[in-house]
């Protein structure tokens, strides 16, 4: 299914500014007639949160919010109600704004490994310092999306899915600079084969659709997700540096999309569309890459999310980064 997907040319990349379900519904199918999003709108509060939505989708491991952040406990609560009831009124208004939609649809969640650094044990320390919790987690963050994503298709049967799994803390899990409690120490990288193993498992879940990892942090692991089995990869292209230079070159030659965050995604005035994507043009004639292939690899995101944004400014991003997909289409070299 993924190694003939063709991805659609511009999209969100998942939260929005607000905290009206059918303003974000409205925003996110109105911006992208082929490529609407699951909004998220963490100014809601604890639950509408990244860490708090998807912890709500867990499969028999609930969550509670302490004032350290979200802690695992032994039976759903107030936080785990809450944090389900948000979501549940986010897909009723994504699905009332989707009537008849038969195009791309893309939903996101936190992947694996950010979730085992966000969540606490009953210790407080993350549980990504204890193995076996973090297999815990991965395996019910799977079945949770398996139930979240038949779910959707339930509610928008001619949608195509696209999953994203929100990995920010990926690189420091690999380098072991996730902080213990005390701050004072580090918890031990994982070893990238373990890291590897959960992902592909995760991203599994989705076996007749295409999984995208989004990452708006540094030196974003090209390889280790490819191998995973990311169709594509997504990023803030602003944070790319020449070192990034020959994973790139790999993932475009093995298929691999690129998710190319290339508009600010705090308020700032936007440069034409056209010079949006010229750092997008500028590596791909320093890699070599035939121009011809630039619609085809990349689609065109905010650098990350939109939460902090104001709303107007929200709206003229994703607008833009539609317009800057069409120049980069219609004048790639």
């Amino acid at each position: 299914m993924t190694a003939d997907f063709t991805f659609a040319p511009a999209t969100g990349i998942g939260s929005l500014p607000g905290g009206d379900a059918r303003e974000a519904a409205r925003t996110a199918t109105g911006s992208f007639e082929d490529f609407p999003f699951l909004p998220e709108l963490p100014a809601r509060g604890p639950g509408a949160d990244m860490i708090g939505r998807t912890a709500g989708m867990l499969v028999e491991v609930f969550a509670r919010v302490e004032p350290s952040g979200w802690r695992i406990g032994d039976r759903p609560g107030r936080d785990t109600k809450r944090a389900r009831s948000w979501l549940g009124e986010d897909l009723d208004a994504l699905e009332e704004f989707t009537q008849g939609y038969e195009g791309q649809l893309k939903v996101q969640a936190v992947g694996p490994w950010t979730l085992a650094a966000a969540l606490e044990l009953k210790n407080g320390e993350a549980a990504l310092g204890d193995p076996g919790a973090c297999r815990d987690l991965a395996a019910s963050l799977a079945e949770g999306l398996r139930e979240h994503l038949a779910e959707l298709r339930r509610r928008v049967p001619g949608a195509q899915l696209v999953l994203q799994l929100d990995e920010p803390s990926l690189i420091t899990v690999l380098r072991g600079q996730v902080k213990t409690a005390s701050g004072y120490r580090t918890h031990r990288a994982v070893d990238r084969q373990i890291v590897e193993a959960a992902l592909r498992d995760v991203i599994g879940v989705h076996a007749d659709g295409p999984v995208v990892v989004h990452s708006c942090a540094p030196d974003v692991p090209f390889a280790l997700l490819r191998r995973a089995g990311a169709a594509a990869i997504s990023f803030d292209f602003g944070l790319l540096t020449e070192r990034d230079d020959d994973a790139i070159g790999e993932a475009v030659e093995s298929g691999t999309r690129l998710f190319a965050g290339v508009v600010p995604g705090t308020d700032t005035a936007l440069s034409d569309p056209a010079g949006s994507v010229m750092g997008v043009r500028t590596l791909w004639r320093r890699l070599g890459l035939h121009p011809g292939l630039l619609a085809e690899a990349v689609t065109v995101t905010p650098a990350c999310g939109l939460a902090g944004a104001s709303p107007s400014y929200a709206r003229r991003a994703l607008a833009h980064c539609v317009q800057a997909a069409r120049s980069l289409a219609d004048n790639p070299e």
